[in-house]
């Protein structure tokens, strides 16, 4: 009878273990997927910000009288287009930076631009998104790569599998375990 009750009592004492393992394990990949989640957050109020920004942009070019070439006037109308579009925010981001490199160009070629205060504002506006976004980006890559490293690795990779977590891209698309250098564009 005590042999019995010690075996259980062993028996026990290792599903404990086991479980609290596994937990522990499960609670560090769910660490990494809410700061993740937190951050994406993040990173979408500020492409929308920034979003929201180019476009005040392009109203006042439009109605700028000392812009006379039409195509400088439409130079953001496919990405007043989006508004209707589902995009990711990889995609939305590579959008807003060509439209604000183009709004940087504009502003070179046409003078008025930098004279204008709601310009100079809203300049203002756009580089502290675009500051928020790099440390954000930065933020969220650096997030990813350890929770990859917890997908991939044992005993964690265990847990991952239990639980179907596979690993995630990085912020601009890049998959590090695959053979492709096609998706390293800037």
């Amino acid at each position: 009878m005590d042999a019995l009750m010690l075996l259980i009592l062993c028996i026990v004492i290792i599903a404990c273990l086991i479980f609290g393992i596994y937990m522990y394990l499960y609670n560090r990949i769910q660490d990494f997927i809410v700061k993740i989640n937190e951050i994406e957050t993040v990173i979408d109020t500020n492409l929308r910000n920034k979003y929201d920004n180019i476009n005040k942009c392009a109203t006042i070019i439009k109605n700028d009288e000392k812009i006379k070439d039409e195509k400088d006037k439409k130079v953001f109308e496919e990405l007043i287009k989006l508004r209707n579009r589902k995009i990711s925010n990889f995609d939305l981001d590579r959008k807003l930076i060509e439209a604000n490199n183009q709004f940087i160009a504009l502003k070179q070629k046409y003078s008025s631009l930098n004279k204008n205060e709601e310009i100079k504002e809203i300049s203002k506006k756009i580089e502290d998104c675009d500051e928020k976004l790099d440390v954000n980006r930065e933020y969220y890559n650096n997030s990813i790569a350890e929770y990859n490293k917890l997908v991939k690795l044992f005993p964690t990779n265990i847990i991952a599998k239990i639980c179907k977590y596979e690993e995630k891209l990085f912020f601009d698309k890049k998959d590090m375990s695959d053979d492709d250098f096609n998706d390293f564009k800037f």
